[in-house]
């Protein structure tokens, strides 16, 4: 994982070995993604549902295109279910989203192993789980590869990695989840990365990174195409 200025990539141990099942989501954590996720985003379309979860259970809500929103938006529920480790100052709780085109291949059954369509499921489990399976966090700018050497996430895809971003389309009050007891979850978004663009961020830092993607407009809805910016 790349820290937010960077200075790098940091590679960190995993704390368990093997399984460690998820304990469950609070239920007033549920609850308040879900009326958060009604309130800003829209009515949910389906939920790709964990039975056997390791550490926490990540679900992933699918959000069905609207005329304000005419794309799909996913949103995990179930990173919140334990804090995360985090530097003095920072919230210790996020859940994550991206939003895919309308027309995205995107069934009840994407996001299984053996479905190329699926690796943006995929993506927001693996991260939403990795700040608990090594005692870290998630914050803004923070970058993620796809392996090292970074791999890209399916055959046809040029993505190798993400970067965690402040949401682009939504009102800021959409970017904070009011959690029970006055928890506040944010709500972070994930950009896919092309390989050129990781390494601006670990050779030239987390500015370099964001004159790149304001010079192409990129935001928070994948474009499956784009060419890369760097």
């Amino acid at each position: 994982m790349n820290e937010p200025r960077g200075s790098g990539v940091l590679r960190h141990q995993p704390l368990h070995d093997g399984f460690v099942p998820a304990q469950g989501q609070q239920q007033g954590f549920a609850e308040a993604i879900d009326r958060h996720i009604e309130e800003h985003f829209g009515p949910v379309e389906f939920v790709y549902h964990e039975v056997a979860s390791h550490l926490v259970g990540v679900h992933v809500y699918v959000v069905a295109p609207t005329e304000k929103r005419p794309y799909r938006t996913l949103i995990t529920s179930g990173m919140s279910e334990l804090p995360m480790t985090v530097p003095e100052g920072h919230g210790p709780y996020a859940e994550l989203m991206l939003c895919l085109p309308a027309d995205w291949p995107l069934t009840r059954l994407t996001g299984l192993d053996d479905d190329p369509a699926g690796w943006p499921v995929r993506v927001l489990k693996q991260v939403a789980r990795l700040p608990h399976e090594y005692g870290t966090w998630i914050g803004e700018w923070h970058s993620v590869p796809n392996g090292d050497p970074a791999q890209p996430y399916a055959t046809d895809s040029p993505f190798a990695g993400v970067v965690v971003t402040p949401m682009l389309r939504v009102l800021p009050e959409a970017r904070t989840i009011a959690g029970p007891g006055g928890i506040q979850i944010a709500l972070l978004a994930l950009i896919p990365l092309h390989p050129e663009e990781i390494a601006v961020k670990v050779e030239r830092g987390t500015g370099a990174l964001i004159e790149v993607l304001d010079r192409g407009r990129v935001t928070e809805l994948l474009e499956p195409r784009r060419p890369s910016y760097a």
